[in-house]
């Protein structure tokens, strides 16, 4: 994905021209990078890559909205959070409902998971409930507040500090046993 920007730009407005090799190689370009997002929230492979591209049909629609004179990483890396999301809804998985009153954060996560590879890091999260997935990549890895994930996802703000929370020690517990040690953080 180390293109200058004047051949990306040109790769951009191929596809906006409906130009299917340069859908096709824009879908190359990108697909390894959509997929490690899609990942992060789909419970297999099989899953990320019905999400990708899902991702890519939404990409491929909507860029004649694009800014070309913008980075377009960030607003693919939108779009395919925004396809998991939109998966997440129409697979109807639930969220979990119980409050939290004083969800308690778990500190600094990165500690536990020196050593480990990203496949390994990604299987564990797959484990993970789709509910508390969804909160975690949301709140974790894309910087999304709780009010905003609230919103997105169509429950209360409670909610998801409460999944977060569930996230994070399910998250400690499969780590610990991949570890074979306790986390004390």
């Amino acid at each position: 994905m180390s293109r200058d920007k004047s051949a990306n730009t040109k790769l951009l407005k191929a596809c906006i021209n409906n130009d299917r090799g340069a859908q096709k190689e824009l879908y190359k370009l990108y697909y390894g990078y959509g997929m490690s997002i899609c990942l992060r929230y789909a419970d297999s492979k099989n899953e990320a890559a019905e999400i990708l591209n899902d991702g890519f049909m939404k990409i491929f629609k909507y860029l004649k909205s694009f800014d070309l004179s913008k980075p377009f990483k960030p607003w693919f890396s939108r779009i395919m959070v925004n396809a998991a999301v939109d998966y997440f809804h129409k697979s109807n998985k639930k969220i979990e409902t119980e409050e939290l009153d004083k969800a308690r954060e778990v500190a600094d996560d990165a500690n536990i998971i020196a050593g480990i590879s990203y496949s390994e890091i990604i299987e564990i999260m797959q484990k993970l409930p789709p509910s508390y997935r969804t909160v975690f990549n949301l709140h974790v890895i894309e910087g999304y507040s709780h009010e905003e994930i609230a919103e997105q996802l169509g429950v209360s703000v409670g909610t998801t500090k409460s999944n977060l929370f569930k996230a994070r020690k399910c998250l400690k517990e499969m780590l610990e046993k991949v570890l074979e040690k306790p986390y004390a953080g």
